[in-house]
């Protein structure tokens, strides 16, 4: 039998084992999951895109007004 996968928690670092007796996976545990989710609600984490991007995106659902 193989060895299960094992991946590195995104917050600490430490080891996981990649399976259902992980329920936290990647992460190591609930802290780790909840302090991940603490840095994308305060935007330290985030996706890279082009800088007018979002412009491009919505500005088609935008009606014209006139001033």
């Amino acid at each position: 039998m193989s060895q299960p996968l094992t991946v590195e928690c995104p917050t600490c670092g430490a080891p996981v084992e990649w399976s259902a007796a992980s329920p936290f996976r990647p992460f190591c545990s609930d802290r780790c999951k909840l302090i991940d989710l603490g840095a994308w609600a305060a935007e330290e984490h985030k996706i890279p895109t082009a800088p007018d991007a979002e412009d491009e995106l919505f500005s088609g659902d935008l009606n014209h007004r006139e001033h």
